[in-house]
């Protein structure tokens, strides 16, 4: 790993690997590193991303073995790690209205969702507060978990790789499993996304030794998926004008769809989706507003 100390901080990432793979998980192991320089000599995961493992008849054992460990991670130590907590929260959001619905859609006046938009947040960072907190990768998805040490015709492996996780957080419980079951870059029917939260919430509940009420659990874990969303739709649009990265504007549609389909469940979400649904009715969602060349925030 190439990590400039003058654009990142590689000691994150060094105290990350050392508490999972110390609570027994499959992380990558820091073999030596040079703070000064930026260098890390890491264990080699191979190349194969879950993404591409995934479909119709490998995804049951597949994410089951996903699921296992996030609860196996939520009993990873938390002393030191930074809390997602209602800043953190709140400066995520923000992403939203700043670039996607100002730079990627074009909205010059959005007054009238101002109060729309502060309910939301509010609704937004209280579900969060208020659930049991714990270990938290906080981009737990299928292009951050690897297949390790799988033959590439069977699609099984004894555990799966997991990384990227230098911003793990102390954090809401919901959050990794949401992260995985609506993931942002694949889709599976909602019933199977019922079936594998109602698994991940037994296993999280005997594990943690937490009450999570079946019902709870569900809004919880829904309106999550709503912070999370709409926080993606912030970076991927700012990665797109910012970063130069087009290739995130594809997965625009999915993200969105997640997001409105949640909102309209919820009756105090209903104005903020009906105002969405509105404004993000454009031609083509993945088309860049302007040229990322262009000079945008910072």
């Amino acid at each position: 790993m190439d990590a400039p100390p003058a654009l990142e901080d590689c000691a994150p990432f060094i105290d990350i690997s050392g508490r999972l793979l110390r609570a027994g998980l499959r992380a990558p192991e820091v073999i030596a590193f040079d703070a000064q320089q930026g260098f890390l000599l890491l264990t080699d995961f191979g190349t194969r991303l879950l993404l591409p493992a995934l479909n119709p008849k490998s995804v049951n054992a597949l994410y089951a073995m996903a699921l296992e460990e996030i609860v196996q991670m939520q009993r990873v130590d938390t002393e030191g790690l930074p809390s997602y907590d209602m800043a953190r929260l709140g400066a995520e959001l923000d992403l939203f209205p700043e670039w996607f619905l100002q730079l990627h859609l074009g909205v010059s006046n959005a007054q009238a969702l101002a109060p729309i938009w502060r309910d939301t947040r509010a609704l937004l960072m209280a579900n969060a507060l208020e659930q049991p907190q714990c270990f938290v990768h906080r981009d737990f998805h299928s292009r951050n978990l690897m297949l390790v040490d799988a033959k590439p015709s069977v699609l099984r492996s004894e555990r799966l790789g997991v990384i990227d996780f230098q911003d793990a957080v102390l954090g809401p419980v919901s959050y990794d499993a949401v992260s995985l079951l609506r993931d942002c870059y694949i889709e599976w029917p909602e019933p199977d996304v019922v079936r594998w939260r109602e698994d991940f919430r037994v296993r999280s509940e005997q594990s943690l030794q937490h009450a999570l009420p079946a019902a709870l659990f569900a809004q919880q874990f829904d309106l999550m998926g709503v912070q999370r969303h709409l926080k993606v739709l912030g970076i991927f649009a700012r990665l797109n004008y910012r970063d130069g990265k087009s290739r995130y504007l594809a997965d625009l549609p999915l993200v969105l769809r997640y997001t409105i389909n949640v909102c309209k469940r919820y009756a105090p979400l209903q104005p903020f989706a009906e105002w969405l649904i509105e404004h993000s009715s454009v031609p083509d969602l993945t088309a860049p507003r302007y040229d990322a060349e262009m000079s945008v925030p910072s």
